[in-house]
Order: C-alpha cells, then sequence, then structure tokens
C-alpha cells in the first residue's frame, strides 16, 4: 500500500527504540548498576517484541497473506530488517557487556568470572553448592527413539549435551534445562563475584550422566510465539476463553533460537531442524545468554553504582490538607489538584484518595478501572475492605492486559469473592483508561469525585514510571465517569460526553480537529508527548499543519512513523525523545500558542490505531490556569533537555543530543518536586476556600473538542 505522504516502519522504529534504552546501559555517565540493569531492560524489551511483533509477522508469513505496511514494505522486507537490527543490537550489547561493564564492575570489586577463572577453593565450594542445592533440581532429557525431542518451554535457558556411550555407539542428545526457580548467576561467597549457573551446571555434567562422556554442550534459549488470540464474539466467557489460551501460549511456535557462539555446527543444524526454525531465526550470541538476568546484580548493596535515591514528594495541597486536619475531598471541592509521578507520591495520593473513599463512612460507591495492577496492591486490599462493609465497589479488570492475564484473572477472582462487582469492559475493546470515580453523600447533596490519569493503579510502576494524574470533584466530569462506567458494566448508545474525550469514539476526531484548527492561526503551535504516534491519519494532519506554517514539537518515547524536517511536508516539525532512568509515560497534548493561551489534553490514550479504534480511553482537559502553567513548565524542560534527548533526522535516524547546558529534564522535575515541598514547609499558608463552595472561574477554557 502507497502512501502520499513519508511514514518510517513501525517495527524497525520500536528496534530503534530499544537501542536507545541500549545506549544507556553503554552510558559511562550512568551508574555501573544501572548501566547492568539497562540491559535487563533491553533482553526483556527484545523478548517480548520477539514474543508478539515477530510472531506475528510470522503468523503473516505462514498464512500467505501478502499484506504492506502504510511504508510500503512487505513481510518479509520486514523481518530482514528486523534481523539486521538485531544481529547489529547483539554485537552492541557483546561490546558493552564484555568490553566495558565487565572491566568496570571489576574496578569496583564486582567480578563477572567465568569457571576458567576460579581457583581450587572457589570450584570445591561451587561443588558444594551443585550437590546441595542445584543437581536435587535438574531434570535431563534424552533423545532417541523412546523419548521423542522435548518441548522447549518459552525463553527457558537450556544446555544442550551430546554425549557418547563408553562402549561405543552413535552420538546421544539431552537437554538440561536450567532451572528458573535458581538465581540466574551465582553470587560466590565474598559476595562480589558472579557466575553464570549454565556454567555450574556444565561443569558437572558428569554428575547427571554418570558413566557417559560428554562430547559437546552448549547453552540455547528458545522464544516462542506468546500472544493470545482471544475471539470475544465467539467466546461466551472471557475469562476461561483467556484460561484457555494461556494454557496454549507456553506452546506457541519457537519465532527465535539464541545459541552461544561457540556452538559447533552438528549442534546448531540439530537444533535448528528440530525447532522447526530457519537459519534466518538463529542468533550467534557470546554468553551469557538472557541478559535480563543481569536484574538479579541490581540487589547488591553496593548504593554509590546506582541512582541517587529520590523520595517522591506529598502533593502540596494534599499535604497541607493533611497539616490542617481537612480530608482530600474538602481540598477538591475548592480545586483540582495535578499530580506528576514519581516525582510525587503515588501512595500519598492515588493510594491515599482510594483508600480514604473505602474507609469514609459517607463514600457510597466506588467505581475504577485495573488494566495492570502490583501484586502485593493496597487498592485492591482496600476495595475488598470496602464491599465487605457494604459499599458498591465496581471494578473494570482489563483480563487482556498484554503478559498480566493472569495476574488479572487472579485478582479478579479475589474481588469478586469480596462482593465487588467485576466487569470486564465491551466486546472487542480493551479497557485502557485510567479512571476512577468516587460517589459520597454530603448532607442532602451527593458528590462526585474523580481521577483520571495517564499511568495504570500500580504502586510497583509508579516509582519507575513518569505519568501525571488529576483529580477532579467537577460535576461535569463526575457526570462523564458516571456515563463512561455505565456503559463499560451495562449497555449505552452514548458516545459524546460533556468534557472527558473517550476512544473509540472520538479521540481521534478530536486530535485532528484540534490539529485542524491550530493550523489555522498564524502562531499555531502543537506539543503532543506521548509514548508512541502511529496513526497514519493524524500523521498526515500533522504534515498538513506543517505545511500551512504550524510549529509541532513531538516527544515521543517509543515508535514514531512520522518523518521531521523534509522540505515542503515537516520542515515545522521535530521528533525528540527522553531515555532515562524513569520510564516516560504520561500523555500531554498542548495545542495553542502562549499568546492565545494553551489547551491541554491529558489521559491513556497513544496515537496508534489499536488505541484510537480497539481501547476504551479516556482524555482530559486541565483547565485550571495553575494546573495550566505548571504544564507548560514541564513541557518547556523536556524541549530544553540537551542530557536525556535524542532527536529524528530525516532519514529514519536518531541521535543523541549532547549539550552544553546540561538540562537533565529528570533531575530537574525531581528538583522541582523537592523545591515545592520545601517551599510548603516554609510557607505554610493557603488560598481560603472560594465562597459556598464555587469553583473557581477558567480563565483559558478549553476549545470544545
Amino acid at each position: 500500500m502507497d502512501r502520499a505522504f513519508p511514514y518510517l516502519n513501525r517495527e524497525v522504529s520500536w528496534l530503534d527504540f530499544n537501542l536507545r534504552v541500549l545506549a544507556m546501559a553503554g552510558d559511562e555517565g550512568v551508574p555501573l548498576l544501572e548501566r547492568a540493569r539497562f540491559l535487563a531492560i533491553h533482553g526483556s524489551n527484545l523478548d517480548e517484541f520477539f514474543q508478539v511483533r515477530v510472531a506475528g509477522l510470522k503468523n503473516l508469513l505462514e498464512s500467505g497473506i501478502a499484506r504492506l505496511t502504510p511504508d510500503g514494505m512487505s513481510v518479509t522486507g520486514q523481518m530482514a530488517e528486523i534481523r539486521n537490527a538485531t544481529q547489529h543490537q547483539y554485537s552492541l550489547i557483546e561490546e558493552i557487556f564484555h568490553g566495558e561493564l565487565v572491566p568496570a564492575l571489576r574496578d569496583v570489586g564486582i567480578s563477572y568470572s567465568h569457571w576458567s577463572s576460579l581457583d581450587d577453593d572457589d570450584r570445591a565450594w561451587l561443588d558444594a553448592q551443585f550437590r546441595d542445592r542445584i543437581f536435587p533440581v535438574l531434570t535431563p532429557l534424552a533423545v532417541d527413539p523412546a523419548h521423542p525431542f522435548p518441548y522447549i518451554s518459552d525463553r527457558s535457558l537450556n544446555l544442550a549435551v551430546f554425549l557418547r556411550h563408553p562402549h561405543g555407539g552413535s552420538q546421544q542428545f539431552a537437554r538440561v534445562k536450567v532451572p528458573p526457580i535458581l538465581p540466574r548467576f551465582v553470587l560466590m561467597p565474598d559476595g562480589e563475584r558472579f557466575v553464570p549457573l549454565e556454567q555450574v551446571i556444565a561443569r558437572h555434567l558428569g554428575s547427571l550422566f554418570p558413566g557417559m562422556s560428554v562430547v559437546n554442550h552448549c547453552p540455547f534459549r528458545v522464544t516462542r510465539d506468546a500472544d493470545l488470540s482471544i475471539d470475544d464474539d465467539q467466546s461466551d466467557d472471557l475469562m476461561k476463553a483467556i484460561e484457555s489460551q494461556l494454557a496454549q501460549r507456553r506452546f506457541g511456535e519457537p519465532v527465535r533460537l539464541e545459541i552461544e557462539s561457540h556452538v559447533n555446527e552438528e549442534v546448531r543444524t540439530f537444533l535448528t531442524r528440530e525447532l522447526n526454525l530457519d537459519d534466518t531465526d538463529v542468533y550467534l550470541v557470546r554468553g551469557p545468554l538472557d541478559m535480563s538476568g543481569l536484574s538479579s546484580l541490581y540487589g547488591l548493596d553496593r548504593p554509590k553504582l546506582k541512582y541517587l535515591p529520590h523520595t517522591p514528594q506529598t502533593p502540596p495541597a494534599f499535604a497541607r490538607a493533611r497539616d490542617a486536619g481537612r480530608s482530600m475531598f474538602a481540598t477538591l471541592r475548592e480545586h483540582d489538584v495535578l499530580v506528576h509521578h514519581p516525582y510525587e507520591s503515588f501512595a500519598s495520593s492515588v493510594e491515599e484518595f482510594i483508600g480514604r473513599a473505602c474507609r469514609d463512612p459517607q463514600v457510597l460507591a466506588i467505581k475504577m478501572t485495573m488494566y495492570r495492577t502490583s501484586d502485593d496492591s493496597s487498592i485492591v486490599r482496600s476495595l475488598i475492605h470496602a464491599a465487605e462493609n457494604g459499599k458498591q465497589v465496581v471494578v473494570l479488570v482489563e483480563l487482556q492486559a498484554r503478559f498480566d492475564e493472569e495476574a488479572n484473572i487472579e485478582w479478579a477472582r479475589e474481588l469478586e469473592r469480596a462482593g465487588v462487582h467485576v466487569g470486564y469492559g465491551l466486546v472487542g475493546l480493551k479497557t485502557h483508561s485510567k479512571t476512577a470515580l468516587i460517589v459520597r453523600e454530603e448532607g442532602d447533596v451527593i458528590r462526585r469525585y474523580g481521577h483520571i490519569g495517564t499511568g495504570n493503579y500500580n504502586s510497583d510502576t509508579a516509582r519507575a514510571y513518569e505519568d501525571i494524574g488529576l483529580f477532579t470533584a467537577d460535576p461535569e466530569i463526575g457526570a462523564d465517569l458516571s456515563e463512561l462506567f455505565n456503559g463499560l458494566t451495562g449497555y449505552s448508545a452514548r458516545y459524546s460526553y460533556q468534557k472527558l474525550v473517550v476512544a473509540p469514539h472520538s479521540v481521534r476526531a478530536s486530535i485532528l480537529a484540534l490539529i485542524d484548527i491550530e493550523s489555522h492561526y498564524d502562531d499555531g503551535e502543537i506539543v503532543l508527548k506521548m509514548n508512541s504516534l502511529v496513526d497514519a491519519a493524524i500523521i498526515e494532519a500533522l504534515y498538513e499543519a506543517s505545511k500551512l506554517g504550524t510549529k509541532i514539537e513531538l516527544i515521543v518515547r517509543g515508535t514514531c512513523c512520522l518523518v521531521p524536517g523534509l522540505s515542503g511536508i515537516s520542515e515545522n516539525i521535530t521528533v525528540r525523545s527522553i531515555v532515562g532512568r524513569y520510564l516516560e509515560h504520561s500523555r500531554i497534548y498542548r495545542f495553542g500558542s502562549k499568546r492565545r493561551g494553551h489547551t491541554y489534553l491529558i489521559g491513556s490514550a497513544d496515537l496508534m490505531p489499536r488505541n484510537l479504534d480497539g481501547r476504551v480511553e479516556a482524555l482530559i482537559p486541565v483547565n485550571d490556569p495553575s494546573h495550566i502553567e505548571r504544564l507548560d513548565r514541564i513541557i518547556d524542560q523536556y524541549l530544553a533537555d540537551d542530557q536525556l534527548a535524542w532527536e529524528l533526522d530525516n532519514n529514519g535516524n536518531w541521535w543523541h543530543i549532547a549539550g552544553p547546558n546540561g538540562n537533565n529534564v529528570q533531575l530537574m522535575l525531581e528538583a522541582s518536586a523537592t523545591r515545592r515541598t520545601n517551599n510548603l514547609i516554609r510557607d505554610s499558608a493557603h488560598t481560603p476556600p472560594s465562597p459556598n463552595g464555587a469553583r473557581p472561574e477558567v480563565s483559558h477554557p478549553p476549545r470544545n473538542v
């Protein structure tokens, strides 16, 4: 499919994002253990890419569907590009890990040790560890006419072993799985040296195959198709359908084989044939395989080798209320509260909001969406407590949140057992919005309080993901949230709201309308911050706005299919990506110039077809002038960053900005949050409530979207 405008390939663009993550591992300015953690993140990201994206492309090939992407690339062309990019990244991993990290860690007393480098005492200690802790959980599996080639589970680390009987005969093959229940690396008694577990097992293969001669062995790892295929229209019970698919996920077709590069041709050919893979699916990697295991090193008690700790601050508005002995609800009756995680505390804002509502005898109902949550969720515990105490509690659990399906099924069942009304959203649509609604009886008045955010209700990721959230008692937004939840739990033909912008019905149309409006001003300006920009209609609209002179600045963490800086097409568009300590996750959409005032939308929706057409997403306008000023400052800091930022050129290449000003946006936002708290401590005075609880006037109301 040819398009009349430039469009970068989605898969290649995502691999470019993961390359930027890998660059953090190679950055000498990043603390050493953080660099190891970035290698682990890169490995986990690449695993998921093969499990989902590459698996999808292979399925298209097998089905014979000759579909071209919007950039005109065929499936085979994409597979070739993916292989080239992946091989390049493997070579960089080798260079970073063996050439940079290992020597640098050794200099500070942390050694990546190969078995051959250990002395007799070390080996004796590992012999004992193998005998007592490793050997009991190993299961050697032979392959012969009586034992077919064993199933190799997804992302498991294994040893391929070729054996020969002492009395002769042909070679025999066996597989030994490296147990995932054991630590990926064996930490030596000094606490500073780590040895890959597979090397310890490899040196004791004689214990697993007594009397046999080990001819050859080599570590290998298989990645399988792990994407679920749920047909909502054909399933009477979505939970059962997902459980059935989960049971089949581990049996997905292989899509990638990683083998340590010292493998001989016989082992490689045998594994490739038995796994029904092509040579193009095989990647030779200098060990250790599975760099995601490096995350275990991060547990070492070496604070000087990590980022300086940051304590998330209590949002000042809630801190003032707490110090004055007033409730969060009283604060929200006076004004909205904007929060920015992880710089401001998730626990003292979102968790406290839900927790107080669950304990408050005046609260009648609590409704919220749950896409991903943490293993030990205080929010879930609070909701269970509220339901057990007679409150109306409704939770929309997205069972199809990729790779969190099992956890969400467990939470859904636990919530249902406690009497929570659990829903699973609309047929054919994932519920991805981040919304909560509290209904509270206050005298003879029923008031609604809402939270709309860009991130999941997950306390774990809230410490590592950058997100924005808005708390409000705006009656119109409360009414909108009621309509949204009623539509998700019941039946509704209503697709328009007073203030909320909701996908799949109005997000794309609203964004397109705002782009069009801005393109007709002489001082038109657009700034869009998001995770991914893929939607062709929005990209085309941005090109048209650029042609009319609109200044467009895009901050895209991951995939970006738009090409900036093309003469006559996108010369007024710049694209940057911020990759740093925190995962940039917020979606902030700004329209308007400083002279005319800015219109802001924040929420859950990225500008991708799957978000705009296949999910329930929610965006909310930010009205309060002080919040608009704050978002302006935040956006200005993102645009001024010259340490974490990368820029996309008109050839589709990303370039790291190494500017002279030393502006690290994430450090600046940490400092801003701390400064706001310090100012609060110095000045405890606050604006008195508006008469009769009236909401303040808004000087720059958003356009009707």
